[in-house]
């Protein structure tokens, strides 16, 4: 039976827009000075689409180009008039993900809905359904979807990867490791693997530690993090801080940019009661990242055994400044400063 999927090719254009978006910045006005109107470049798909108003493909055209550019509010007109003219898939998903850009989180969901209603047995509209049902809190009718599109495919490594982290979200641990557990069985894909073994790491399960080496013995480039850094909280949780800490500093090998690990490495000399070291880990993680709210709080909880309490105080502050509501460190300033002021909400 013929399937439709959305081209990768267009998803994967829009969703480096919505990041590059974020990243980039742009205010209204430069976005606005990008537009069809103003931009030389575009004149000849404008002129097109003056000679052939109803051709939807045209407006599809420049509504790309201008998500290429960041223009995602003027790319949402012609996204939607190209849906109008041609209400088809290939139409509709790249709306779909415009209006998740944009934020209009309804319009996206009830566009959605009509999709899965007409096309009730495609992959792509059914993956993007159940994420939207899991965004806008409707957990169950994600779960719903999830195990339809299993039912129908039982070998769906993605759904099943998909539906464990929802079930990981709803706090349902041992539910997210058997689907992780067939995703990872179905086809071998790192991603399914490593997230299988940190819940196996926080169950304190060997498996976790089988799985990493799994993967890193096919490194053969030698450049994963991700397998060291679940094998150190595999030991971390187990108490065995040395080997954990081994663990960390490959990673920092690996990439000294990795802020995790020395938080990790820094949080494993804490409990081994080696402060200074911890306190040389931390501060190791602020050079890295020094808007990291966790690596001031727990700089502060090394100065503070070392009873050093007004650098204590004094990180404990740079947390609650980067994070409002970091209660436990503001807890920790009113045991130890009583006369703190709460920063404003």
């Amino acid at each position: 039976m013929f399937c439709w999927k959305f081209p990768r090719y267009l998803m994967t254009l829009l969703i480096f827009s919505a990041i590059f978006s974020c990243k980039n910045g742009r205010n209204q006005a430069e976005t606005i000075a990008i537009g069809p109107g103003s931009d030389p470049s575009y004149k000849n798909l404008n002129d097109s689409i003056k000679q052939f108003p109803s051709d939807a493909s045209l407006y599809l055209q420049r509504a790309l180009r201008l998500t290429r550019q960041n223009a995602h509010e003027l790319a949402f007109d012609d996204f939607t008039k190209a849906w109008t003219l041609k209400p088809d898939l290939d139409n509709a998903l790249p709306l779909a993900a415009n209006l998740e850009i944009l934020g209009k989180h309804s319009e996206r969901l009830n566009l959605l809905e009509s999709l899965n209603h007409e096309f009730p047995s495609n992959e792509q509209v059914s993956r993007l359904l159940a994420d939207a049902y899991a965004s806008s809190g409707n957990n169950r009718q994600a779960l719903l979807i999830y195990n339809q599109m299993i039912a129908r495919d039982s070998l769906d490594s993605e759904t099943h990867y998909e539906k464990g982290l929802l079930l990981e979200q709803l706090k349902d641990t041992s539910g997210a490791i058997e689907a992780l557990k067939k995703a990872y069985s179905s086809q071998g894909v790192d991603t399914y693997g490593l997230e299988l073994a940190r819940l196996y790491a926080e169950q304190k399960n060997p498996r976790s530690i089988q799985i990493c080496d799994y993967i890193l013995k096919h490194d053969s480039a030698a450049l994963l993090i991700d397998p060291l850094f679940v094998k150190g909280i595999y030991y971390s949780n187990m108490k065995q801080y040395p080997l954990a800490i081994a663990q960390f500093d490959l990673c920092i090998h690996r990439d000294w940019k990795t802020t995790d690990a020395y938080l990790e490495k820094g949080m494993a000399y804490y409990h081994m009661q080696k402060y200074n070291a911890a306190v040389e880990t931390f501060n190791m993680a602020i050079t890295v990242t020094n808007t990291d709210p966790d690596a001031y709080y727990w700089l502060g909880r090394s100065y503070e055994s070392l009873n050093r309490k007004t650098d204590a105080v004094l990180n404990y502050r740079k947390a609650v400044l980067l994070d409002k509501n970091f209660s436990e460190a503001m807890q920790r300033i009113k045991n130890l400063d009583p006369g703190f002021a709460e920063p404003v909400r």
